[in-house]
This record gives C-alpha cells, sequence and structure tokens, in this order.
C-alpha cells in the first residue's frame, strides 16, 4: 500500500494574494452578505468554475476551491471580504474539489483528478490557517478522483472517491502524515459511469460516515468503528444528482446539483434510515455544487458548470435555513 508524504515548510509560502473586495456596506448595520463575490480567472480560456467549500470553527473565515486551475479562494462571513488564498498551481495542484477544516483551522484540500492531469501532482493537501503547506498526500489507488471532505470524531479525515466505492483517511500520526484507503465497498456499492460517491458527512451519533452516490441517488452508511456498509433507507426520495451534505442536527441537506433542487431529510442517530421532510427548488440559472453552514446559513456554491465557458459574477449564495 502506497503511502506518499511531504511535510513542507520550504513550500509554505508566500505568493502575494490577489484581493478581490466586496463590502458589505450596502448591507444593513449587522446584516450579513446575501452573496459573496469570487474574483475569477480572466485569463482562464475556460472561465473559472467552482465546486467546494469550506468554513473554520468559528464560522468567520470560509474557503472555496476552483475547478478550473486550482486556486482557494478565502472569504470573510460577516465583511464579504474575498481574496485568492492559494494561487493556481500552487503545490502541483491544477484542480481542486472538496474542502473543509478541521477544529484546529486546518484545511483539507481534495484533488478530484489532479494527479492524472497534466502538470498536476498530488491527491490532497493540509494547510495550516497561515496558508503554510503542512502535506501534500498521493492515494493509493489507481486513477483515483478525490471528492468530497469530512473530519471524524477521531479527527482525521474522510475522503470520498468517484472512481471506485473506496473511502480515504488522511491523518497526522506519530508525527507524519500519511493517507491511505479507509474502506473499500467494492461489492456492495454499485458503481456506473458518471460521479459515484461524493458528499460525506458524520452521522448525528458520531458513529458513522453518511455517503451520497449522485449518479444513482443513493445513500451510504459506512460504520466508523467497524468499517461495514450498508444502504441507508431514504423511503424512496428522489436524490439523483446528489452533491453535497450537510447535517444539522438530525437535518440532512442534500445539494442536488444539475436536478437544481435542496432536499431536506431527517435522519436517524445512526445515519441508517432517512425520512423526506422537503424539497426546496433552488436559483433556475445556477448550479450549485455544495454548502456549508455559517451563521445560521447555507453557503452555496454557484459552480457555473453549466456553462460551457463561465462568466463572472462568480459568486457563493448565502440561504437561511430553519428547524
Amino acid at each position: 500500500m502506497k503511502r506518499s508524504v511531504l511535510t513542507a515548510a520550504a513550500l509554505a509560502c508566500a505568493v502575494p494574494l490577489t484581493l478581490t473586495v466586496t463590502e458589505a456596506a450596502a448591507q444593513p448595520h449587522r446584516a450579513l452578505p446575501a452573496t459573496y463575490q469570487l474574483s475569477g480567472d480572466p485569463g482562464d480560456p475556460q472561465g473559472s468554475k467552482f465546486e467546494g467549500i469550506g468554513v473554520d470553527p468559528r464560522q468567520r473565515t470560509f474557503y472555496v476551491s476552483e475547478t478550473t486551475g486550482g486556486e482557494i479562494h478565502r472569504g470573510d462571513v460577516v465583511t464579504g471580504r474575498t481574496e485568492v488564498w492559494l494561487p493556481e498551481g500552487g503545490d502541483g495542484r491544477v484542480t481542486a474539489r472538496g474542502i473543509t477544516t478541521d477544529r484546529r483551522g486546518r484545511v483539507f484540500i481534495a484533488g478530484g483528478p489532479n494527479s492524472t492531469q497534466p502538470g498536476g501532482s498530488h491527491d490532497l493537501w493540509v494547510h495550516a490557517p497561515s496558508g503554510r503547506l503542512l502535506a501534500a498526500l498521493d492515494a493509493d489507488v489507481a486513477n483515483p478522483f478525490l471528492n468530497d471532505v469530512a473530519v471524524g470524531p477521531d479527527g482525521a479525515a474522510y475522503v470520498t472517491n468517484s472512481n471506485a466505492p473506496v473511502v480515504f483517511r488522511v491523518a497526522r500520526e506519530h508525527g507524519r502524515w500519511t493517507m491511505e484507503t479507509w474502506a473499500d465497498a467494492t461489492g456492495t456499492i454499485p458503481t456506473q459511469a458518471g460521479f459515484n460517491l461524493g458528499g460525506i458527512v458524520v452521522s448525528p451519533d458520531r458513529r458513522a460516515l453518511v455517503v451520497a452516490q449522485g449518479n444513482t441517488g443513493r445513500l451510504w452508511r459506512f460504520d466508523l468503528r467497524t468499517k461495514a456498509v450498508a444502504e441507508i433507507d431514504t423511503g424512496g426520495a428522489d436524490l439523483t444528482n446528489a452533491d453535497g451534505l450537510v447535517l444539522r442536527g438530525h437535518r440532512l441537506y442534500v445539494v442536488r446539483n444539475f436536478s437544481r433542487v435542496l432536499t431536506t431529510l431527517r435522519l436517524d442517530d445512526r445515519g441508517s434510515r432517512a425520512t423526506l421532510l422537503r424539497e426546496t427548488a433552488t436559483d433556475p440559472d445556477r448550479v450549485f455544487t455544495t454548502a456549508k453552514l455559517a451563521k445560521g446559513r447555507l453557503l452555496l456554491v454557484d459552480s457555473k458548470f453549466d456553462e460551457p465557458v463561465a462568466a463572472p459574477p462568480y459568486q457563493v449564495v448565502a440561504r437561511r435555513v430553519h428547524g
């Protein structure tokens, strides 16, 4: 089993950041911005397209990944300011997908197919809140597509693979960062063309992972102790194009990208059964890929995946949630 580790102070820093500012001046006093503007890359022939979002433990700073170039944007939930935090091509990253933070504010970035792309190297990166590179890691499988990331109760990050029914585990143990295949559900989860495993969260009882399979519209439960995998009973709810998952208490929000629907389910404690609560249409002119909670609102990433050549405005959109 291959483990590839890079701990880098030398690669840590410091490329000057390009700052784009969207002030909240037009908002009422103390009101939070309804949208957050991202700068994008005017020189990219595809325009700029986005996918993942992470929010730091204080719910003040958010991070957005750009699939076209691998830039990581950073924003302020309160003021609306955003900037390019990690530049295009940095650390061998030419594309980026899922992104999340842990309790210490460290940022985990999944590279999708990065290691198989021209000019790309490595599959996942860990950065300190300062931007310092802590690790650049390689998956131990062929043709990986590292999609989304969630931090488990053990402090490790768990990462889905859209090309195979595999979940990886990333942790710093005995002074070294490692990534390895944690669970392989081949034989249990049938895969097909398109994106398979994607969104991932921890169950309400903190004993399992809940994982979306977008191309089949199914949810799967991975037991954190035994690694047993079972399908979650959703009562026949339509979850086609399930992408990002957000858990708030027992409410599971499923961002269904090209379906342009936000589906809300109620999960039981174990994450083994889900009941449909509501389906809410999202903006017909946007394809939201995923979201994170910050200060009582969902921050949804407008991916621009529906545009052959993406055009601004590039935005994260806030939506208040209830219950």
